[in-house]
């Protein structure tokens, strides 16, 4: 007997919170950072875990260590996949201090890339300039990732300064404010130096932060991934999840591991839904 199609996984068991969407979605987006993929490597990723992937950082400064070639295959690969692919905010600090930004621009839009992230995580960055690279992100018609944050060990979260940002960058055009928590996530933003949460410093930014759905948590440790949605719930965003993680959080996600699986597993999760999370 000839099989027309395949059989698929009952949804009671591919996604028991019944809540996981489609892309492009607008809840609970995924951002992996890529720190030296090769095409195979991307490749692989891209069968495997492709859909449950919303953006791809070019972590750092690394997009012109690549031959440019095979950066623009990088990128293209992703992109078929519908996926935001960005270089890291660093290399545009850099672009600042060597007086290149005009050349970061146009080589961005040669290479494909279909985001762009603007921060001063290592630099400073005045507030008039940071206004302009997000209005000339979004006019070039890429979408805007802005990052909020210092990359220095010991760095915390300063709220008015956090509340001035997500409104100001937010009202130029940018799609999400990411709250640094580097490839690490120890001793930065809302993580101790064990990458353990500072539930009280959490807890502040959702309690007066407008529109937290906004919020992007870089969150590249598993226990921070499980923390944040007992939280803020299986929607809220996350990133600098590592390549290998990908189906692993989007398991925690559905509750297809033992971390979420139980209703208390998830317990604050309805929390989300008290906000407005489209983008």
């Amino acid at each position: 007997m000839e099989v027309t199609s395949a059989l698929q996984w009952n949804t009671l068991l591919s996604d028991p919170t019944g809540r996981r969407t489609e892309k492009p979605r607008a809840l609970g987006k995924t951002m992996v950072i890529d720190k030296g993929l090769g095409l195979h490597a991307l490749e692989d990723l891209l069968q495997t875990a492709g859909v449950y992937i919303d953006m791809l950082k070019i972590g750092f400064g690394t997009s012109p260590l690549y031959k440019t070639e095979l950066l623009k295959r990088k990128i293209e690969m992703a992109k078929a996949h519908d996926i935001i692919v960005y270089p890291g905010g660093t290399f545009l600090e850099v672009a600042i201090r060597q007086d290149a930004v005009d050349h970061y621009f146009d080589m961005a839009a040669y290479m494909g890339f279909s985001g762009v992230e603007v921060s001063d995580g290592t630099i400073e960055v005045p507030r008039s300039l940071r206004s302009e690279l997000i209005s000339r992100g979004v006019e070039a018609g890429l979408t805007v990732i802005t990052e909020y944050g210092k990359k220095g060990w010991g760095s915390t979260i300063e709220l008015d300064e956090l509340i001035e940002t997500v409104i100001v960058d937010t009202g130029l055009g940018a799609a999400l404010v990411t709250i640094e928590g580097r490839e690490s996530g120890k001793g930065v933003g809302i993580y101790d130096a064990q990458g353990a949460c500072k539930d009280k410093e959490i807890a502040q930014v959702l309690r007066q932060v407008p529109s937290p759905g906004v919020l992007l948590w870089e969150a590249p440790q598993k226990e921070q991934q499980v923390h944040l949605m007992q939280m803020l719930g299986a929607d809220v965003h996350l990133g600098n999840v590592a390549p290998s993680d990908v189906i692993s959080l989007e398991a925690l996600r559905r509750g297809l591991r033992s971390d979420t699986m139980l209703p208390e597993g998830l317990q604050s999760a309805a929390v989300g839904h008290a906000w407005d999370w489209q983008i």
